[in-house]
Parts: C-alpha cells; sequence; structure tokens
C-alpha cells in the first residue's frame, strides 16, 4: 500500500477522502491548519496508527516539506472555497491558492510523486453554455469583480499542473469539482444546501439570492471521492482534466422547496439580492451544468445519487449534530 498526503484533509471533502484511503489501507498524512476544516471531522478516524495529522498550513514551506516527505501520492485539496470567504477576501484566495500548488507540483516533479489536483466549475467563469466540457472555453468577468478571483487563481493551478507534466513528465490528474455535497459540510461560507436545511431545521426563513432561478448540479461527496480514486488508479488520465460531480439539475428555489418538503419545515423562502449580502461588486453564474462523458469513458462510472437521497442524508446528519 502507498503512504498518501491529504492537504486540506480535515477539511468537508478532505475528510472523506482521508477515511477511503484509510480504509483501503494506505498510510496517510494529513496536513491542515484547521482554519475551515475541523478536527472533529476525522473523529472516526484519528486513532488509526495509518493516519498521521499534521496542524500546519501549506503556505508554511516548512511544513510542506515535512509532510511531503516519503510519500507517494499528493492529494492536493486545501484551497480557499466557499463564495462568501471568497468574496470577502480575495487576497487570501490567491495567496492560498497559487504559490502553494506551485510549491507541491515543484517538489513532486522532483520527487517523482504523484499528485492529484483539486479544482472547481468556477473555472469555467461566467460561460453561458448549457453543459461544460472540459475543453471550452473559460469566460471570466472583470478583475473589479472580486467574486472571479477563486475561478481565475484555481485556473493558474491547473496552468501550471499541465506544465509540470509536459515539460517535467509530473503525474498529474486535474479534477474540477461540480457542488460537492454530504455530510460535514457547514454553511459558514456560503455553500447552500447545509445552509438550507440548518435554518429549515431551525424553522427559520431559507435565503434565496436573485429570483431563484439558477440551477446547479449536487455531487455526492462520496460518489466524488470513489472516483478522484477511480482516475488515480488509471494510467490514461494523467496529464487530463476531468469534471467531477451530479448531473441532476435543480434550481436554487427548488432545492429551498425539496429541503423544506424533506424536513417538514415550516419554514418559508425569503428573496433577497446578491449585494445585501455580498456586496455591490458580487456577479453569479446562472446555470451550471457539467458534461461527464469524459470521466465516464475514462473510468467507467459516473455520480449518480439522486438529489432526494443527498438531501435526506446531510438532513439526518445535521440532526443528529
Amino acid at each position: 500500500m502507498t503512504r498518501c498526503l491529504v492537504t486540506g484533509g480535515a477539511g468537508f471533502i478532505g475528510s472523506h477522502l482521508t477515511e477511503a484511503l484509510l480504509a483501503a489501507g494506505h498510510e496517510v498524512v494529513v496536513l491542515d491548519d484547521l482554519s475551515t476544516g475541523r478536527e472533529a471531522n476525522l473523529a472516526a478516524v484519528l486513532d488509526d496508527p495509518k493516519l498521521t495529522f499534521r496542524r500546519g498550513s501549506i503556505t508554511d514551506p516548512m511544513a510542506l516539506n515535512a509532510a511531503m516527505r516519503d510519500v507517494g501520492i499528493i492529494f492536493h485539496m486545501a484551497a480557499a472555497v466557499g463564495v462568501k470567504l471568497v468574496a470577502d477576501d480575495p487576497v487570501r484566495t490567491i495567496e492560498t491558492n497559487i504559490d502553494p500548488t506551485d510549491a507541491i507540483l515543484r517538489m513532486a516533479a522532483l520527487g517523482k510523486q504523484k499528485v492529484f489536483l483539486a479544482s472547481t466549475s468556477e473555472v469555467y467563469g461566467k460561460t453561458d453554455k448549457a453543459l461544460w466540457s472540459e475543453d471550452d472555453d473559460v469566460v471570466f468577468g472583470p478583475t473589479t469583480k472580486p467574486r472571479w478571483a477563486y475561478g481565475a487563481s484555481k485556473a493558474i493551478d491547473e496552468f501550471l499542473a499541465i506544465a509540470y507534466h509536459r515539460k517535467y513528465g509530473l503525474d498529474v490528474v486535474i479534477g474540477r469539482f461540480f457542488n460537492t455535497v454530504g455530510p460535514r459540510q457547514v454553511g459558514s461560507y456560503g455553500m447552500v444546501l447545509p445552509r438550507f436545511v440548518e435554518r429549515a431545521l431551525r424553522g427559520e426563513p431559507l435565503v434565496v439570492y436573485d429570483d431563484g432561478g439558477q440551477t446547479r448540479c449536487f455531487g455526492y461527496v462520496g460518489e466524488v471521492v470513489d472516483h478522484v480514486l477511480k482516475l488515480m488508479a488509471t494510467p490514461a488520465a494523467s496529464g487530463e482534466v476531468f469534471n467531477i460531480g451530479g448531473e441532476q439539475q435543480v434550481s436554487i428555489g427548488g432545492l429551498a422547496r425539496e429541503v423544506i418538503a424533506a424536513t417538514g419545515s415550516g419554514s418559508e423562502i425569503e428573496f433577497r439580492p446578491y449585494d445585501a449580502d455580498y456586496g455591490p461588486d458580487f456577479e453569479d453564474i446562472r446555470h451550471r451544468v457539467p458534461d461527464l462523458k469524459k470521466l465516464e469513458k475514462t473510468v467507467g462510472s459516473k455520480p449518480s445519487r439522486p438529489l432526494k437521497a443527498i438531501i435526506d442524508e446531510v438532513i439526518a446528519s445535521m440532526r443528529v449534530t
């Protein structure tokens, strides 16, 4: 079995990935500064002798060097995430996403280590295509709109990863996540499903921005992690970019109604303009739907869990906590 590093391994997706790697028999080193992750996310595996938890930041070269030592595979999951966090602090977004990624790729190329780079659908920017494919053009808004700092910084990460692959032969796979959801995700940074569920369970109004007609697709975290591992086990995926997420479309207003129905809540829907919470410079994307043909062709499957089942599991996990 392999010794793996998971940056951001105490985060939402990172903790699920850490559990999956340990369950498969791998040794895992987690590097996380707990700025958005939580040690409680790893509660079920903290006593596993195959797990080493290092509290530290990917922006700290010494911590990063120590964590990368003697590992064969690096899952780079750490990043500044969440619409709210990005809008509030674009400087942190850019600094956290670009320089540490370059350092990881450079050291991995020297050490012949394999890398999974977690990217995002935000890389597509504000394209108006109905279905987003990996080779589509990216269309960002103006630099005066901090909304685009995240997508632009992750696009730079992707450029770097592909450049290291082509110039130095780095074995790297890039996964663009589309609205990954499931247990342990929190709504503090703008994530819509946990935010809706939290408020519905308290009987509070569910805040829907604009007219609620924006459409999204949600991928269950367990399936997302499964497909990350499948890609890393597939030699043909090296040097390639893959969309990873669900295909079932739902409007944000429709999602709010489904959450209210599933919780049996008396909550109402409160429509609110974006600038009330995100400022006058905020821009959003109307529709976001991944084309999963490349993923399915490469590994033979794609995430398919129905949205209702995902909502029910998130509700159940939040009722417990």
